[in-house]
Formats: structure tokens, sequence, C-alpha cells
């Protein structure tokens, strides 16, 4: 009787092991697909950078290597990026036999829209945050001061913020989880609103630069997805009785 639980323990752990191996193959075959581009990849993500410095002004490395690694690097975590829907398929395909019908109904949409809120999130602060955090930098750099930024420097900051609003970005998934799993309910989040709007503003301050204009357009998205988290549980909630009542018969 002792073997069959220590099989079936095994037989899962194979199947994670499956999973993991078939999610790293993954990214490696979109790196492989990528890596030639490497260095046209790099040129795009440091446009909003190059597009607000003086002219004549250009990126340096001040490490020997770093032409090559900086973006070798950056290719690497956008293949990660973009292969981030297989990998939750993987995800998906090793819980999704151990769900009920109704944790299934809600389990799927919250993994494939977390992946729309994390591209959401990263898109906001390339075309939004970047170009108008970058000219606000260079406008108040003192009179002169050569703008020479490091490659690797500049490549560790966008993925920094990329990171940063990617994660943030995923507030109404987290509320819809917590409200799911009983933590928490939308009416008490709602009464919570004011301290979560400095909580909002405080975040802003220690994820982005220590300027105004990469807090705020932190901080206002964050409230709105709070919002539209919310909204989302509580529709949840509405129609959880329901659930409860159709799984029972």
């Amino acid at each position: 009787m002792s073997s069959q639980p220590q099989s079936s323990l095994f037989d899962h752990l194979l199947e994670l092991r499956n999973r993991l191996l078939h999610s790293v193959l993954g990214v490696l075959v979109v790196f492989c697909c990528l890596v030639y581009f490497a260095q046209d990849i790099y040129q795009y993500l440091a446009q909003p950078l190059l597009a607000t410095m003086p002219d004549g002004a250009q990126m340096i490395a001040t490490d020997v290597a770093s032409p090559f690694f900086a973006p070798f690097k950056l290719t690497m975590v956008l293949s990660f990026f973009l292969a981030m829907p297989y990998i939750l398929f993987q995800i998906w395909s090793f819980i999704a036999p151990g769900l009920y019908q109704n944790e299934k109904k809600l389990i799927a949409p919250l993994m494939f829209g977390s992946t729309f809120l994390f591209y959401a999130g990263i898109s906001f602060a390339y075309f939004v945050v970047f170009p108008l955090a970058f000219a606000f930098f260079t406008s108040v750099a003192p009179e002169g001061v050569t703008i020479a930024t490091d490659i690797s420097s500049y490549l560790d900051f966008v993925l920094k913020l990329f990171f940063a609003f990617g994660a943030t970005f995923e507030i109404p998934v987290a509320i819809v989880l917590l409200c799911w799993t009983g933590v928490t309910e939308p009416a008490s989040l709602r009464a919570k609103r004011p301290y979560v709007i400095v909580g909002a503003f405080v975040i802003s301050m220690l994820l982005t630069p220590p300027d105004v204009i990469s807090q705020t357009l932190l901080a206002v998205p964050m409230l709105l997805l709070f919002e539209l988290g919310i909204m989302v549980a509580a529709l949840y909630h509405k129609k959880d009785p329901e659930a409860d009542s159709e799984d029972i018969g």
C-alpha cells in the first residue's frame, strides 16, 4: 500500500521535470531565433534614450566585453518574455489535472490574463514612461556635463523598470486571487482605498528613479488597476454561489 503514494509522488516529480525542461527548451528555441539580431534588438531598446540625447552625444561601453554581453543579456531576457505563453501553458498542463472544474474556469483566464498584463506593463514603460523620463533626465543635466550613458548601466536600468511595471500591472490578478482564496473581499478593499493610494505612491517611489514623472506614471496605473481588480473580483463573487451550486448539483 505504501508503494502507491511513493509511485504517485515520483510520477508527479517526473512530470514536473519534463514541464521544466520543455519550458527551458522553449526559451532556448526563441533565443536561438533572436541571437542573430541581438545588436539590432539593443539598438531598438536604446531608441527612447538616443532620441532625447543632445546632438553628437552617444552611448558608451566602459567595459571591454560590454558590446557583446549587453545585447546577449537583453536577448536572453527577451526570449524569456516571448516564451512566457508557452511557459504558462506548461504550468497549466501540470496543475490542470488536479483542479476542479470551477477552479479551471478561473485559473485559466487568470494565467493568460497575467501574461497580457505583464506585456502591457512593459509596453507602457517603453512607449510612455521612457520617452518622458529620459527627456526629463537630459533636460536637467548641468551645463558642461556631457551625457554618455554606459550600455550595461542603461540595460540594467530599463530591465529594472520593465520588471517593475510588468509586476505592478499584475495587480488585478493578485486581487482576484486574494478574494477567491478568501483572504479578503472587494468591500474590504474598497474601504482601504485611502491607504492603497498612499501605498501606491510609496511603492512607485521605491521602484522608479527619483523623479516625479516616473513615480506618477507608475502610481496612477497601479490605482487604476486596483480598481479594475476590485471590479473583476466583485463580479466573480456574485457568480460564485451559482458556480458552487452547480458543482454540488
